[in-house]
């Protein structure tokens, strides 16, 4: 057995082909990302103040505010966070302030039902 295999090697002769060139495009660097991150933080808090500005009911700032970090954290796992945030933060902004508003529906139902 060991003689067939000594019989079974073979050299084969290395050929090689023309040379390839190709070029390497670098990934962003960390201060790219840090300079997102900046102009995110700005588009973010521009459009919660322009929001709180719309509506100054004191229950909707917290439901604003917390309808942008959502927005925020589901808008950075995607491509491109900056294009994708305002829409994310438009629907669940809208959604915060529907849910305040039934909330103090159901305070003043509430206290009319206790008054009775």
């Amino acid at each position: 057995m060991k003689e067939d295999m000594k019989n079974a090697y073979r050299k084969l002769p290395a050929r090689f082909g023309p040379e390839t060139r190709f070029e390497l495009t670098l990934a962003p660097s960390a201060p790219f990302r840090a300079f997102v991150e900046i102009q995110f933080e700005d588009l973010k808090n521009r459009l919660v103040n322009q929001r709180l500005e719309e509506t100054w009911e004191s229950p909707h700032n917290v439901g604003l505010r917390r309808a942008a970090n959502e927005a925020a954290a589901l808008a950075w796992v995607t491509p491109f966070p900056l294009l994708v945030f305002p829409v994310l933060f438009e629907e669940k902004a809208d959604v915060a302030i529907l849910v305040a508003k039934r909330q103090a529906y159901v305070r003043r139902s509430t206290r009319e039902l206790m008054a009775v």
